[in-house]
C-alpha cells in the first residue's frame, strides 16, 4: 500500500483552513490498500476512542483509493454445528474524508474530472465500441448516442440488482442458520 502524510503548520496553512495556522492541517492519501480485520479489533477500539479531555480540532483531509477492508466474525459461535458468519468486504473505488474546523468529518466522492465516476462509462464505452469496429461504422456512431444514454442506468439497475441478490443470500444463510438450529443434520 501506498501512503503519503503531510502535515502543514504556519502561515502557511491558511490556505487551508484558518484553523489550520494554529492547529496544523494533515493531509493523507492511502493507495491500493487491503486489509483483513476481526471484528472484536473494531468492537475493543472504542476504550482507546474515549478520553475525557476535549481533543483540539486538526482540519484534515483523508483520501482513500483503491481500498479493500475484510471484516471476518471471531466472536464464539452460538451453534456448534453453524458454518459461521461470511466475512464482510468493504471495497473503495475513491472516497474523501474532510475534517473542516467545525469539527465535523465529512465523507464525500471526488469532484471534477479526474473523478473515477466520469471515467467508467467511458472505459466501459470503449470495451463495447470495440467489437463494433468489426462491421460498418455508420450504426457504431447512431448505437454510441444510445449507449452514452443506456450506461448510467444499467450501472443503476445492476447497484440494485448486486443488492437484491446480497439480501437474497442473507436471507438464505439466515435461513439454514435457523434449521440447523432445530436439525444439525439437515442438509441442502
Amino acid at each position: 500500500p501506498e501512503v503519503c502524510l503531510r502535515l502543514e503548520v504556519g502561515p502557511g496553512a491558511a490556505v487551508r483552513s484558518p484553523l489550520a495556522v494554529q492547529n496544523g492541517f494533515l493531509q493523507m492519501l492511502v493507495h491500493s490498500y487491503t486489509a483483513e480485520l476481526f471484528m472484536s479489533f473494531l468492537t475493543n477500539l472504542g476504550p482507546f476512542l474515549e478520553d475525557e479531555i476535549i481533543p483540539e480540532v486538526i482540519p484534515m483531509e483523508i483520501e482513500v483509493v483503491d481500498a479493500k477492508i475484510t471484516l471476518k466474525d471471531d466472536s464464539p459461535r452460538v451453534y456448534p454445528t453453524s458454518p459461521g458468519p461470511v466475512p464482510i468486504t468493504l471495497a473503495v473505488d475513491h472516497v474523501v474524508v474532510k475534517r473542516r474546523d467545525d469539527g465535523v468529518f465529512y465523507v464525500t466522492a471526488p469532484q471534477g474530472e479526474g473523478s473515477p465516476k466520469q471515467e467508467k462509462p467511458v472505459s466501459v464505452l470503449q470495451e463495447q465500441k470495440a467489437p463494433a469496429e468489426g462491421g460498418s461504422a455508420a450504426p457504431a456512431v447512431g448505437t454510441r448516442g444510445l449507449q452514452l444514454r443506456e450506461v448510467p442506468e444499467l450501472q443503476r439497475e445492476l447497484q440494485t440488482m448486486k443488492i437484491a441478490l446480497a439480501e437474497a443470500n442473507m436471507d438464505k444463510a439466515r435461513l439454514l442458520q435457523e434449521i440447523r438450529k432445530y436439525n444439525p443434520l439437515f442438509q441442502l
